[in-house]
C-alpha cells in the first residue's frame, strides 16, 4: 500500500541556531552569477564526475552549482559571491584525498560538499579537519565516520568535529529495509552479498543483523569483485540456496548486472539494495526482469515534497544536461547549509569574512538550521542529519515508484 504521508521530525535546536530557509523564488533563468560585491568565496564539489557512478556524481555537482547561484541571485550574504570548484575523485579514495589537498590549498574555499563514497570520505576527512575547513556530505551513509569504529557497541566518538551530512545514515537505513522485507514484502529467506566496499560491506551487515533479528533466514553470504561485471558463479549459488530474496550492498554498476544474471539463472527472486542502486542507471543495467526489485533511499522522494518543487523547477530551468539523481535535493541543501554558516560568520564579524573564517564557519554550522529542499535541516552532536527519513522503490516497467516513506523503528 503507497503511504504518501511523511513522519514529522522535530529535533530541539541548540540556543542561538540559525534559521533560514532554503527555497527562494523561482529562477526562470536558471540563476545568476552576479552576487552581492566584491568577496569571492568558493565551495569545493568533490563526487566522481567521469565513471560508473557519474551519475550520481554529476547530480551532486549541478545541485550544488544550482545552490550558489540561487544564494547569489538572492544576493544571500552582502557583499559576497559565491561559485563552485567541482573536482573529479572517480570514486577512489586516493583521488579524493588528492582534491581535498587541493581544496584546502585554495585560500577563498570556505566549505566542501561531498563526496559520494563512504570510502573516499575516509581518506578525506583528517585533511578538512586539520584545516578546519567544513565538509557536507549529502550522500555518504557509513555511521563510522560520523560516530567512529566502535558505534554499534554503544561507543560513539565523534572523530571529526568539521564533517556533517544531510543524508540518514546505514544505521537506520539497512534495518528499515530490513523490517519492510520482512514484515511487508513477507521475504524470510535471504541471499546477501556485497561489493566488499565501505559502504556495501557496511549497509549489508545492519541488514543482516536486523533481518536476523525478526526472525529471518540467512539463506547464504558472498562477496563480489566490484572490478567485474560477470556474476554467473553467484548467480548459480542463490539460485540453489532457495532463497526467496537477494539484498546486495554496493552500488547500481555492479547490482544491475548481478540482479539480471541471477534471474538468468533461474532464481526468479527480487534483489533488493540501498541508495547507491537507486537511480535509472540500474533499471537499464538490469533491464526488463528487474521489476520488482527494491531500493531503499534516503528522504521522502523530493518529487512528493512540497519544499522540493522550486528545486525541481529551478533544476529544469537552469537546463543542466543530466539529471539530479537520488542526491540532488541533499546536495543543494548541503551546499545551502554552507552558505547559511558563512552568512552568520560575516553577520557576527561586521559585515566581512574574518581572518578565521574557516574555523567559524565550521563552528556556525553545527548550530544551522532551515527547512530546506529534503525538510527540515539540521545536525546532532555527530553532525549527522536529524531527518531519518526513508523511502522503499520498486522498479515497475522503465522506473522507479515510491512504495512506502517512514523510518526504522528501533
Amino acid at each position: 500500500m503507497r503511504q504518501r504521508s511523511l513522519i514529522a521530525i522535530t529535533a530541539a535546536l541548540a540556543a542561538g541556531a540559525l534559521t533560514l530557509t532554503a527555497c527562494g523564488s523561482r529562477d526562470e533563468n536558471g540563476g545568476s552569477d552576479s552576487g552581492g560585491g566584491g568577496t569571492t568565496v568558493v565551495i569545493g564539489v568533490d563526487a566522481p564526475l567521469t565513471g560508473d557512478l557519474s551519475a550520481l556524481g554529476l547530480g551532486i555537482k549541478n545541485s550544488a552549482d544550482l545552490a550558489t547561484k540561487q544564494a547569489n541571485k538572492e544576493k544571500v550574504v552582502d557583499g559576497v559571491t559565491f561559485k563552485i570548484e567541482s573536482l573529479d575523485d572517480q570514486a577512489q579514495p586516493s583521488s579524493g584525498q588528492q582534491n581535498a589537498t587541493k581544496l584546502v590549498a585554495d585560500k577563498d574555499v570556505l566549505g566542501a560538499i561531498g563526496p559520494l563514497n563512504s570510502s573516499v570520505a575516509e581518506s578525506m576527512q583528517k585533511v578538512f579537519d586539520d584545516a578546519k575547513l567544513v565538509q557536507v556530505s549529502p550522500a555518504n551513509t557509513g555511521p563510522t565516520l560520523t560516530q567512529g569504529p566502535d558505534w554499534q557497541t554503544g561507543k560513539k566518538v565523534r572523530p571529526y568535529k568539521s564533517y556533517f551530512r544531510t543524508s540518514t545514515t546505514d544505521a537506520v537505513q539497512g534495518p528499515y529495509a530490513a523490517q519492510y522485507v520482512f514484515n511487508e514484502a513477507k521475504k524470510k529467506n535471504v541471499f546477501v552479498i556485497d561489493d566488499k566496499k565501505t559502504y556495501g560491506a557496511g549497509l549489508a551487515g545492519t541488514f543482516t543483523d536486523e533481518f536476523k533479528k525478526l526472525g529471518g533466514k540467512i539463506a547464504g553470504t558472498e562477496h563480489i569483485d566490484p572490478e567485474t561485471k560477470d556474476f554467473s558463479a553467484v548467480a548459480t549459488k542463490v539460485k540453489n540456496s532457495g532463497a526467496d530474496v537477494v539484498y546486495y550492498g554496493g552500488e547500481y554498476p555492479q547490482a544491475g548486472p548481478l540482479s539480471k544474471q541471477i534471474k538468468a539463472a533461474g532464481a526468479k527472486i527480487p534483489l533488493v539494495g540501498g541508495d547507491g542502486i537507486y537511480s535509472a542507471e540500474f533499471i537499464k543495467l538490469a533491464g526488463a526482469s528487474s521489476t520488482g526489485d527494491l531500493a531503499t533511499s534516503v528522504g521522502a522522494p523530493v518529487e512528493e515534497l512540497p519544499s522540493a518543487k522550486e528545486f525541481v523547477a529551478n533544476y529544469k530551468a537552469a537546463g543542466y544536461k543530466e539529471a539530479y539523481e537520488a542526491y540532488g535535493g541533499y546536495s543543494y541543501d548541503a551546499t545551502w547549509a554552507v552558505i547559511q554558516a558563512v552568512k552568520k560568520v560575516v553577520e557576527d564579524n561586521n559585515g566581512e569574512l574574518p581572518d578565521d573564517a574557516r574555523a567559524k564557519v565550521t563552528e556556525a554550522m553545527q548550530n544551522v538550521s532551515f527547512d530546506g529542499v529534503t525538510g527540515k535541516v539540521s545536525f546532532d552532536e555527530f553532525g549527522d542529519a536529524t531527518n531519518k527519513q526513508l523511502t522503499v522503490y520498486s522498479v515497475e516497467g522503465a522506473d522507479w515508484s515510491p512504495v512506502k516513506s517512514g523510518t526504522y523503528e528501533g
